[in-house]
């Protein structure tokens, strides 16, 4: 009686060495992960802008430091709490921060790959056998009933162990993808608040317009009632009257589509700042003085591109999932290796289900290997090859773009800078021209009609200025968006937080 006993233990010990051979083979494979690796692409940057004259390289500290909160540089208190609220209301912020929940999310489906499944069933089952079937024949020759019941409950599990690194590669593509999702919510709040700080500079320029074109307007009608009282006392003509009155006309005439283009402005920003269109109207409609935008501007070196502009960055991440996916298609070629099992009850009789010899269990590795699927894996690596040359391709385009936008914001600052200083001193040269002509043609020295196109040009030359001064902030703004200013590494929301998955 004890021999079968023995030999049952025997089979039962070499059973589980074997199992516990097998298995310490695969985990000694588990370290061969199949695919390149990850590395940053080499990235060909001059080594400073061309058209760096208005703009100073700091050290990187201090570029990050003054990128982050760039609009503060402007000084001006109602565009921060623009720029504050935008940060956190704006619908394409938000949009792009429930990508990153995504990402995070798909990261970890991916993850859950290394664990294994676990699943818990249960069942009830009423049989009958026909008497002429085999087993009822069976059934009927051990005296068993044809009609029986069948109890069940058991925990199922499998586990694939990841030998050749087709699941490391798939949650290495799943983490790139959300560090690529974190950028492109960054990217979104860099582009979100250079459009608040543009819209801004749009709307107090359109203001600065506006009471340009009302104070000529004042002086002018002051001089057509000048101009129509000589008329009337026989010291001017009618033509001097009806000149000074079209130029009056013309110069009310400027003033419905500045008002126009205010309103737009006010409803833009209301609409970036995730509010109705008119919501800002009573708060913006006053005027307010444009902010001056600073002479120099630090931009630091062409390199620092690559860790500033969160297009760039996303860009890089984008490569980095493409080619954690070639080592996932490759690792198709590979046989994958499972460790399956079950445990639970089985029986005939309710009454004896939870007894000790309703218990059954079983635990086994497994292998599946595909041997022709009509190159269905080779193709696949090809597609991933593929779309790792065309996500390589795009952060080389991507680097060109940014190194373009920098040199032409520059360039656009710079002789912007130019333009204003030569506006300002036509300004200044322009009012001293209609003080004398207003002297000289009340001294009887020169016509009417000079003292009106002295006006005129005053009024251009303003209008110009004002331009300019609106046209030399925006392209500071863009200079700073070239930069990839409006965030930092921990900028104003959990997009940190969403790497780390804290």
């Amino acid at each position: 009686m004890n021999r079968p006993r023995f030999v049952v233990s025997v089979q039962v010990w070499r059973s589980t060495r074997e199992l516990i051979v097998i298995l310490s083979l695969l985990f000694l494979l588990h370290g061969c992960t199949v695919g390149p690796d990850s590395r940053p692409p080499r990235s060909q940057v001059p080594g400073a802008f061309i058209h760096a004259r208005a703009a100073s390289p700091p050290a990187t500290n201090e570029t990050l430091s003054t990128l982050a909160d760039w609009w503060t540089a402007f000084g001006d208190a109602r565009l921060s709490a623009l720029m504050s609220t935008a940060m956190v209301s704006n619908l394409d912020v938000r949009l792009a921060q429930a990508r990153v929940r995504e990402s995070r999310a798909h990261r970890g489906v991916a993850r859950s790959a290394f664990w294994p499944e676990v699943d818990a069933r249960a069942g009830y089952a009423r049989s009958r056998q026909a008497e002429t079937s085999p087993a009822g024949l069976a059934f009927t020759a051990l005296g068993l009933p044809l009609e029986n019941s069948l109890f069940d409950a058991a925990l199922d599990m499998s586990w694939e162990i990841d030998v050749f690194g087709g699941t490391r590669r798939a949650a290495e593509a799943a983490q790139a993808d959300l560090e690529a999702s974190v950028e492109s919510r960054r990217d979104t709040l860099v582009t979100v608040l250079a459009e608040v700080g543009l819209t801004y500079l749009d709307l107090r320029g359109t203001q600065q317009q506006l009471a340009v074109a009302r104070d000529n307007l004042q002086t002018q009608e002051q001089t057509l009632a000048l101009t129509r009282d000589r008329f009337q006392a026989g010291l001017g003509s009618e033509l001097d009257s009806a000149r000074a009155e079209a130029q009056v006309a013309a110069t009310r005439a400027r003033i419905p589509p500045l008002e126009e283009a205010r309103q737009r402005a006010i409803h833009r920003l209301s609409v970036l700042l995730g509010m109705a269109p008119a919501d800002l109207s009573s708060e913006l409609r006053s005027v307010d003085s444009l902010p001056a935008a600073i002479p120099r501007v630090p931009i630091g070196l062409p390199s620092d591109l690559l860790l500033h502009r969160p297009d760039l960055r996303r860009a890089e991440r984008q490569l980095a999932a493409a080619t954690a996916r070639i080592g996932l298609a490759r690792a198709d070629w590979f046989p994958k290796f499972y460790l399956t099992g079950a445990a639970g009850l089985q029986s005939l009789e309710a009454g004896d289900f939870l007894d000790a010899g309703s218990r059954f269990w079983s635990l086994g590795p497994s292998v599946r290997w595909p041997l022709f699927n009509a190159g269905r894996i080779r193709q696949n690596v090809r597609v991933q090859d593929a779309r790792q040359e065309q996500a390589l391709l795009r952060y080389e385009q991507t680097l060109l773009i940014a190194l373009e936008e920098v040199e032409n914001a520059l360039l656009g600052f710079g002789q912007e800078q130019e333009r204003r200083r030569a506006l300002a001193d036509s300004e200044s040269a322009t009012r001293r021209a209609v003080t004398l002509a207003i002297d000289r043609h009340r001294g009887g020295l020169i016509g009417f009609l000079d003292v009106l196109e002295a006006q005129r040009s005053l009024l251009a030359v303003q209008d110009e200025k004002a331009q300019s001064e609106r046209r030399l902030g925006q392209n500071l703004v863009r200079l700073y968006k070239a930069l990839g200013g409006g965030w930092q590494p921990a900028d104003h929301t959990d997009a940190a937080a969403a790497v780390t998955g804290r």
